[in-house]
């Protein structure tokens, strides 16, 4: 990878090797490993600043948790930039995912940062020591995933969509008559949207750093894609997301025979 795109970001870590209780000093192997291409760090710079964050499992021999980040740009264009292999969605590993996306791709600040709720995503949130919180980042959850929290909780499927509503609202009024009929339903309904804060669910709320976006659809579409990768081994899984991201950013010819805008070819 790093032969055919030299201006990538690789960064990985490595833990020692032990055979049977004995360590073995002279080998170690790997444990984590960030990557991202050249020109998915550039294309980031013309795109909204808004990230997208989600893992999905690796299978067969090779186990553990793909990590993705991806983008948007002005023509609604997904832009993947950047990707990890760790060994599943703990705290640490969120924390070396993210500290590196802010590190090498995620510069700029003033950014919306859009995940699900998971633990271990707010635990490496809050120890990115202001890296993702305000006024540089602006950590917000996918209405989804809040929605399938809620129905786990209280198995009241009846109210989903109102959950899912109250989080679409897009003036005061509209959210505050929302939540009264959820608040009328049983107040343990709203304590527990209490729990969360408003600015990270709400769009009213959102200071416009959703940019509209309020799931993690884009990164679920990547997800997609590498769906066939993620039974691969971890070279041939980290070739994928070249050669697939490459046929994403190669220029495609329009029916009148001009090229549609593209971000440039990984090759």
């Amino acid at each position: 990878m790093c032969h055919k795109e030299p201006s990538a970001i690789v960064h990985f870590e490595t833990m020692p090797a032990y055979q049977g209780d004995e360590l073995v000093g002279d080998i170690r192997v790997m444990h984590r490993v960030f990557w991202s291409y050249y020109p998915c760090i550039r294309a980031f710079s013309n795109c909204k600043p808004i990230v997208q964050v989600d893992g999905t499992h690796l299978y067969r021999k090779y186990k553990g948790c793909l990590l993705v980040a991806v983008s948007q740009d002005g023509n609604n264009n997904i832009v993947p930039i950047a990707f990890a292999i760790v060994e599943g969605e703990t705290s640490d590993a969120w924390h070396f995912f993210l500290s590196n996306l802010r590190q090498h791709v995620v510069t700029r600040d003033g950014v919306g940062l859009i995940s699900d709720r998971h633990k271990s995503i707010n635990a490496a949130v809050e120890r990115s020591n202001g890296a993702w919180s305000p006024p540089r980042a602006f950590h917000m959850f996918c209405i989804r995933h809040i929605e399938s929290n809620f129905l786990r909780k209280f198995k009241a499927p009846y109210l989903q969509k109102l959950v899912v509503n109250i989080g679409y609202s897009r003036t005061v009024r509209e959210y505050e008559v929302r939540y009264q009929r959820l608040r009328e339903r049983g107040e343990a309904y709203t304590d527990w949207l209490n729990r969360i804060s408003r600015e990270q669910y709400a769009l009213v709320f959102d200071g416009g750093y959703r940019w509209g976006h309020m799931t993690t659809n884009l990164v679920e579409c990547i997800n997609s894609i590498l769906k066939g990768a993620c039974n691969l081994s971890i070279t041939a899984l980290v070739k994928a997301t070249f050669y697939r991201l490459n046929e994403l950013f190669t220029p495609k010819k329009s029916g009148d025979g001009s090229k549609d805008q593209c971000w440039p070819c990984l090759l």
